[in-house]
């Protein structure tokens, strides 16, 4: 694991008390206060840090490949309302307030450039960029105006999905399984405090939504699925044009062929 600085330029180790991001969360009381001293020391003049290293996100692996839990919530209602919509699913009334949630695979995470690989096209594969929230202990029954202060890091993920495997699986009432492959993450994980008041905007953020909106005025989809070959870049920036997190940039494969 690594402390980045804000314009993604410089890393540094901070040492054998944080080996590895799991490890701080686990003891995030005692690893917290060690990585915003790296992280001060690295911005003030990273280039007479001997300990400092130019930063490649292009050899960043998945800042967890794995986790005790990764869950997955779908809290905007644009995006729940049009994909349900694109498999002939009804809208249920209590979705306005209680979000769906999933618990999908943590045993298996991809890297930011690691390849989106699928065994056909005919799986209908499709991105999805989300934000990945990562908490600490956080107790039973904590309501939502104090659940934010458990939150330790945010990150961006790309939550793939095989739209042509959700509506059959869905059918036999046991959840997402067959049809949600490994998640990739963004090379880096930031805390709260650098977003600062940011608030997200109104977009696609998966390709059903489009193909979605394309059926409601066209009378059908004019926006393919992922092709083998396609790539997937998804990224954030600041109002400056800085990137927060890094870019997660990966290519969709054939399963053994590259």
């Amino acid at each position: 694991m690594a402390v980045v600085s804000r314009d993604l330029a410089w890393r540094v180790l901070p040492g054998p008390v944080a080996p590895t991001l799991q490890s701080c969360l686990d003891d995030w009381i005692n690893a917290a206060p060690l990585l915003e001293e790296s992280a001060r020391v690295i911005e003030v003049d990273p280039a007479a840090d001997l300990n400092a290293h130019r930063f490649d996100q292009s050899a960043a692996e998945s800042p967890l490949p794995r986790a005790y839990q990764w869950a997955d919530g779908s809290a905007y209602i644009n995006h729940v309302e049009l994909v349900r919509r694109a498999r002939g699913a009804p809208m249920p009334e209590r979705f306005f307030e209680e979000p769906l949630m999933y618990q999908g695979g943590s045993d298996s995470f991809l890297g930011p450039r690691d390849d989106i690989e699928a065994e056909s096209e005919e799986l209908g594969i499709d991105f999805e960029a989300e934000i990945a929230v990562i908490v600490g202990d956080t107790p039973r029954g904590v309501g939502p105006d104090q659940a934010g202060k458990y939150i330790k890091l945010f990150m961006l993920a790309n939550d793939v999905t095989y739209r042509n495997v959700t509506g059959p699986e869905l059918a036999k009432g046991f959840g997402f399984f067959h049809s949600k492959p490994s998640t990739a993450f963004s090379p880096v994980a930031v805390t709260p405090d650098e977003l600062g008041n940011a608030r997200g905007g109104r977009s696609y953020s998966c390709l059903a939504e489009q193909r979605m909106v394309e059926t409601i005025e066209d009378g059908e989809p004019s926006t393919p699925v992922l092709r083998f070959g396609d790539n997937v870049r998804i990224w954030m920036e600041e109002t400056s044009g800085q990137s927060i997190f890094g870019a997660i940039d990966q290519t969709v494969r054939k399963i053994g062929e590259q």
